[in-house]
């Protein structure tokens, strides 16, 4: 055993070409109906282009120590999730920061009426995160459900800058994440469970 573990080709088995991580694909389902997106960027597939960097979202399960006799019992708590943050490519137009711009208005109105929406359904979607094969098949999904934007970042202007493309930064909140399972090669993982509701 100890013999196999230095084994090169035995170790390339096992990473079986590993899971790169410029290999994936950000979707965002169902942009809220009060949203304005004119040129159907969103549901026109423009953001899966256009989203330069992501991540598979990070969660947490807390601890809650109960002291017993010296000792401290460990119980597993509540399961939290980390905000997402995603890095967007600006198009010349800047219609999909226009876009993110929006949906921060419509969840809280800046001019103060509707300083927020009647219900939260209301400005929520769901965002699908594909990690992909090298043959294109989805090697796992991720779904954010739930999620809307929080906070959209500055775009720095400079006659210093050349040979570079605006990019911004926009951070999610989300309910809670939903995982797909895995699949061989050549065929697509399963969907999580929330892809079929509503």
């Amino acid at each position: 055993m100890a013999k196999e573990f230095f084994n090169i080709n035995q170790f390339r088995e096992n990473l079986n070409s590993g899971s790169k991580a410029n290999l994936f694909q950000c979707e965002i389902n169902g942009l809220p109906d009060g949203v304005r997106d004119p040129e159907n960027l969103i549901g026109g597939g423009r953001f899966t282009f256009l989203c330069r960097s992501a991540a598979i979202p990070a969660y947490s399960l807390g601890i809650i120590e109960v002291p017993f006799r010296g000792r401290r019992v460990k119980i597993p708590g509540d399961r939290t999730y980390a905000e997402w943050a995603v890095t967007v490519l600006n198009d010349e137009k800047q219609g999909m920061r226009k876009v993110f711009d929006n949906w921060l208005a419509f969840v809280n109105n800046p001019d103060g009426e509707e300083a927020i929406r009647e219900t939260d359904e209301e400005y929520r979607c769901t965002i699908v995160i594909n990690h992909l094969r090298p043959d294109g098949t989805k090697s796992r999904v991720y779904n954010l459900v739930d999620a809307f934007p929080t906070d959209v970042s500055p775009i720095d202007l400079s006659y210093d800058t050349t040979d570079a493309i605006q990019e911004f930064v926009v951070t999610f909140q989300y309910h809670y994440l939903d995982e797909g399972g895995t699949s061989n090669v050549g065929t697509d993982a399963s969907l999580p469970l929330s892809a079929g509701r509503g």
